[in-house]
């Protein structure tokens, strides 16, 4: 390595800019913060770009990196131990990792085109206030536009505070009011494919020092870590859960990484901290590529594909509830039966047509971009809003294609058909049934109806259809069922209440549905459909049917997950064959002392059959209260999440159930992961003033779930609008609502995923699938079609009912490939 001897000038902008930087590094060590400096003459770095005649890129084969080190205050004890740590690695590694490494704190390097352009990338090792003169940023800048690269180390986002152009080189500027003590925290890895990330664990436990941010750059910049602020005090300028600490973009012809981490002497000594170094200066300095821009907002365009309805008619998109994507481009999406507002409804339990609504199937066709009515279904799905006594969520309410449908065309529907409903017992029949679809006439042939499964389903109360449905690389069909109850009568809690019934048949008590080893509501189900429309019962269900446990009798096979209350949308990754699935929770808007947790929305990543608690357990384990005859106003025991027990009169399945599995993302209206103290015998405090969130990023309020994909890239793909590879095993989970409800990309750790592990890290999507007004507000299904774009329908703004708001979108990626180019790469081998 080489070091120029240490000379430092305080005549570059004369005796004030003296003065101007020694009360602005008082002003950046905690008092307010710099306004930022534009160029004083806009042609200097032009003709410094000129002057200089950079090399495009700069550095060669023969990798070489400058340390900058220059502060206008004493320089800080990193500076030698960062310098070393460059050096070392420098030397170190594969022969194609390689680099020279020199030191310098004369910036008179950055107006000497000769020497500057030997460097491949540039390492800012720099302390606060200005160190650079208008001419050697300006040259700073040339080299830049030329093609090089920038790293820069924890303060060096304090170097030139005047300069606008600096800022959106490092990308942030700390806030005042950053906590200046060494505190150990959780670092959050959410680029597992970064050079700089890729190696480093999942949650990265270091002590540093922490800087909170003036401005927030996610979505400015492409983030590849942040700091879990829950683990450490981040002080009063504190950023919240989105909390960058390493990032990096394209900029300005070049490439720029900064990381806020090597705030210590002892940080340069750590192994992955070098590592993180290693990549960033693998990237910066042209020795491989990475993606800086899969999370940059602007990279992303979401189009509105389908017209408002005509009026009086669903021409275009009846009321939304689920979509599914062919192989060939086309979409399908379904109406659950709501009609346009201006069409009535009939409520009226003696009118042959209470609830008649039609379910419709459309079809939107990317090539000619037009819809296309495939089919209706004569649903119950239609009795407008109201109280539960009145309004309905039954109807059409999933669909899937086979996954050989581009020689079969068989299409699979879970609807409510108005045909089979009493209207004396207020009962109906739920079922799933194959149809064959004409894809020279884009419509459904409704005569080749084959039922595969069906169920009873109670109708005198709303809620809770479910609808969802998934395949796995087993051609095994998932089947998401609601608990088809109403949790009114229990005070928004468990929905436990064995006494309230219509003609001898409870609708309050989900001990009879969700609870039931044997019935298929409030389940998933688990079937493998054969060629003749029958099904068998794949190995692992939680049930096979046949056992004789208490009697005999009393399971169904089909069911794969019990103890799941309203799952609308659930998904398989195939390449893991894991189910993920959301449900939303009941009503009760804060959590009781008595009676357990308050409403929970669940997201869980499911790797086995099993029972996901309720109406039992919630969230992590937490338990609510047993209610029984003849008084269900008294509360009884805490149910046992690990043995628990159904004794509801309404039961005629196990009493013994299998023990509860805790699930991966809850949140109520208190915030995301509540968690409260527990006793002795394991019974949460459930006192607001206990909690703890664990996971912040997330909080309720109006709140349902609504469960996305995991994306899988295609490299083989040639699609211009597929999502990059960043996103490559992430789980996209959302919420109807659009606030603080989820819209996020999560990651979740192999080795406790399906075992009630939470999320590694989080980020939001919501300015890439747009919320407000006039994007989309009311999620109501995503998918990932086959050239890796994103489907997504839109709700719209009001209930039971299509809108001008209803309408499907799609959301695009324009960001390009990895940089820097494969012609560009120092060493060609070196590219990935």
């Amino acid at each position: 390595m080489q070091r120029t001897p240490h000379h430092r000038s305080r005549s570059r902008r004369g005796l004030a800019a003296a003065v101007a930087v020694g009360a602005l590094t008082a002003s950046l060590l905690g008092g307010n913060a710099a306004s930022a400096r534009p160029y004083p003459d806009p042609g200097l770095a032009e003709r410094m770009a000129t002057t200089l005649s950079l090399p495009s890129p700069p550095g060669g084969a023969d990798v070489k990196v400058l340390v900058f080190h220059a502060s206008a205050g004493e320089e800080s004890p990193t500076v030698d131990a960062g310098i070393a740590a460059v050096e070392k690695i420098g030397l170190s590694g594969p022969a194609a990792g390689r680099f020279k490494t020199v030191a310098t704190d004369d910036a008179s390097v950055f107006t000497n085109g000769k020497q500057l352009g030997k460097y491949n990338a540039v390492v800012f090792l720099t302390g606060g206030g200005d160190v650079l003169t208008p001419e050697q940023e300006a040259g700073l800048e040339a080299y830049m536009e030329a093609g090089g690269g920038f790293l820069g180390i924890h303060d060096a986002a304090r170097t030139e505070p005047y300069s606008d152009w600096f800022t959106g080189l490092v990308g942030a500027r700390p806030a005042a009011g950053s906590p200046t003590d060494v505190q150990r925290a959780t670092v959050e890895i959410g680029d597992r494919q970064h050079p700089a990330t890729r190696n480093l664990p999942l949650e990265w436990k270091r002590p540093d020092t922490w800087l909170n941010w003036k401005d927030n750059p996610s979505g400015d910049v492409h983030t590849v870590a942040r700091v879990r602020e829950i683990t450490y005090s981040p002080g009063e300028s504190a950023n919240g859960w989105d909390h960058p600490v390493s990032w990096c973009r394209d900029y300005d012809g070049g490439r720029s990484f900064y990381t806020a981490m090597g705030g210590t002497v002892s940080s340069f000594a750590e192994t992955d901290f070098r590592d993180h170094l290693r990549g960033a200066l693998a990237w910066t300095s042209r020795i491989s590529q990475a993606d800086c821009k899969a999370t940059i907002d602007s990279n992303y365009t979401a189009e509105r594909l389908t017209r408002p309805n005509q009026p009086g008619q669903n021409d275009q998109i009846g009321e939304p509830h689920g979509l599914v994507t062919a192989k060939d481009g086309r979409v399908f999406y379904v109406g659950r039966g709501g009609t346009d507002s201006s069409v009535p409804v009939v409520t009226d339990w003696k009118d042959p047509n209470v609830g008649k609504g039609e379910g419709e199937i459309h079809v939107y066709d990317p090539g000619t971009k037009k819809v296309t009515l495939a089919g209706k279904l004569s649903v119950f799905g239609n009795k407008g809003g109201g109280d539960e006594l009145v309004k309905v969520e039954e109807g059409l309410l999933g669909i899937e294609l086979d996954p050989d449908f581009t020689t079969n065309g068989w299409v699979y529907l879970h609807y409510t058909p108005h045909a089979k409903i009493d209207r004396d017992k207020q009962t109906a029949v739920r079922q799933v049934s194959r149809f064959t679809f004409d894809r020279a006439t884009n419509k459904l042939d409704l005569a080749s109806e084959k039922v595969l499964l069906h169920w009873p389903v109670q109708i005198h109360s709303c809620c809770h259809a479910g609808g969802g449905m998934a395949w796995d690389s087993k051609e095994n069909l998932y089947i998401a069922t609601g608990d088809n109850n109403s949790s009114g009568f229990s005070d928004g809690y468990s929905g436990n209440n064995p006494q309230p019934n219509y003609k001898g048949l409870s609708f309050a008590d989900a001990r009879r549905t969700a609870g039931n080893t044997n019935n298929l509501n409030g389940k998933i189900l688990r079937i493998h459909p054969e060629d003749d429309g029958t099904y068998t019962l794949p190995e692992g269900n939680l049930f096979t049917g046949e056992e004789s446990d208490e009697g005999g009798g009393k399971t169904r096979g089909e069911i794969y997950v019990m103890g799941v209350r309203n799952p609308a949308r659930i998904s398989v990754d195939k390449s893991t064959d894991t189910l993920y699935a959301g449900w939303v929770g009941p009503d009760a808007g804060a959590p009781s002392t008595t009676w357990g947790p308050a409403k929970y929305d669940t997201f869980a990543a499911i790797t086995k059959a099993g029972n996901h608690g309720w109406p039992y357990c919630m969230g992590n384990k937490q338990p609510y209260r047993d209610r029984n005859l003849p008084d269900p106003s008294k509360p009884l025991d805490w149910y046992d999440c690990d043995a628990p027990k159904n004794e509801s009169p309404n039961n005629d399945g196990l009493v013994n159930l299998p023990p509860v599995t805790g699930n991966t993302i809850w949140y109520s209206p208190q915030g995301g992961g509540v968690d409260y103290p527990r006793d002795a015998e394991g019974i949460p405090s459930y006192k607001v003033e206990d909690q703890k969130e664990l996971l912040p990023w997330l909080k309720g309020g109006g709140q349902a779930t609504m469960n996305g994909p995991v994306y899988r890239y295609d490299a083989a793909s040639d699609s211009t609008a597929k999502w990059p590879s960043y996103w490559d095993g992430k789980w996209f989970v959302g919420d109807f609502y659009d606030d603080t409800q989820p819209r996020h990309a999560v990651l979740t750790d192999p080795k406790t995923v399906g075992k009630g592990g939470l999320p590694t890290h989080a980020e939001s999507l919501k300015k890439i699938i747009p919320v407000g007004a006039n994007g989309i507000r009311n999620l109501m299904d995503w998918k990932f079609a086959p050239d890796g774009s994103l489907y997504v329908l839109d709700y719209g703004r009001g209930f039971f009912t299509s809108d001008s708001k209803s309408a499907l979108w799609r959301v695009t990626y324009k960001g390009g490939g990895p940089t820097p180019a494969a012609a560009d790469l120092a060493r060609k081998a070196a590219a990935q």
